[in-house]
């Protein structure tokens, strides 16, 4: 029975990975998690200990069983954790920021779940960062880390890493091999999903060029990986799919530049509003259609 016990955990917790990509599949969410700790043994710890933390907080507020085993509560936590390292000093103060924080995420997870007009996708995890940050830089600003600097030290765009560091950078993470695991997590729980993720890093970089982003920006990832889940969020076997998602693509990269001109740490937020705005469209054009 103990053996059972820490099996089912272990399946929630791969879900609870696997769903920041859409996968409701505990083998793509271990690829994933295996990438984020090639990458950093400790951000692998921290995206466990977020998801751990989140989905105990739902289970102990007796939140709905099958969405807890489904990981749709732990995928915020997941990203709140990650984002805690990226983003924070590692101390104890930290992480009992990044406990609260995870915590938050699942009640708004909640309330989103109370409600059937918007799904909540990655918002619990942006509110609960932009909250996080919003207090350590009133409280403890020492505790931030230095933002990096961006500079164009390339001589053009290398479209493979452009490829692996937009789904990386899903999950904060700058490694080839990473992506690539991120990548094969997807394409073997879903073949649709793996073409759409290549849709949504690649279909930015034309429109990113036209509005004046370096090479080095489209390298790092950084104009992907919105794309990423917005073309896997819109993204079925039709033609009339094909092209929602590519809108949605597209606009996540305007939004995406905006917020990065008013210095705001846009996180997944470009991807939830495009996302938004595309289902709201297709709700007045075409009355009826289903939210995803």
């Amino acid at each position: 029975m103990k053996i059972l016990s820490v099996y089912n955990s272990l399946l929630v917790l791969g879900r609870g990975t696997g769903q920041v990509m859409f996968q409701n599949n505990a083998l793509s969410g271990l690829l994933m998690l295996i990438g984020i700790f090639l990458n950093s043994w400790q951000m692998g710890i921290l995206a466990l200990s977020g998801n751990i933390i989140s989905t105990l907080t739902a289970h102990l507020s007796g939140y709905g069983r099958d969405d807890i085993k489904n990981g749709l509560y732990g995928f915020n936590g997941t990203l709140v954790g990650i984002a805690a390292g990226a983003f924070m000093e590692l101390s104890l103060g930290s992480l009992l920021l990044m406990t609260v924080a995870s915590c938050i995420s699942t009640r708004i997870s909640r309330l989103f779940s109370l409600q059937h007009s918007l799904p909540g996708f990655t918002a619990p995890f942006i509110l609960s960062v932009w909250i996080l940050l919003g207090f350590c830089i009133w409280i403890v600003p020492d505790i931030l880390l230095a933002s990096d600097t961006v500079t164009d030290t390339t001589q053009g765009i290398d479209y493979f890493q452009t490829l692996s560091f937009g789904i990386a950078q899903v999950m904060f993470q700058e490694n080839l091999l990473t992506g690539l695991l991120f990548l094969a997590g997807i394409l073997i729980n879903s073949r649709t999903a793996a073409f759409y993720v290549v849709l949504g890093t690649f279909l930015p970089i034309p429109l990113a060029i036209l509005l004046g982003i370096d090479a080095e920006m489209l390298n790092m990832g950084l104009m992907g990986y919105n794309g990423v889940l917005c073309a896997i969020a819109l993204g079925d076997k039709t033609l009339k799919s094909l092209v929602w998602a590519s809108c949605s693509v597209l606009l996540s990269v305007v939004l995406q530049i905006i917020g990065m001109d008013l210095g705001i740490t846009t996180l997944t937020a470009p991807f939830v509003v495009s996302v938004w705005v595309i289902m709201g469209i297709q709700h007045l054009v075409l009355p009826g259609t289903e939210k995803r």
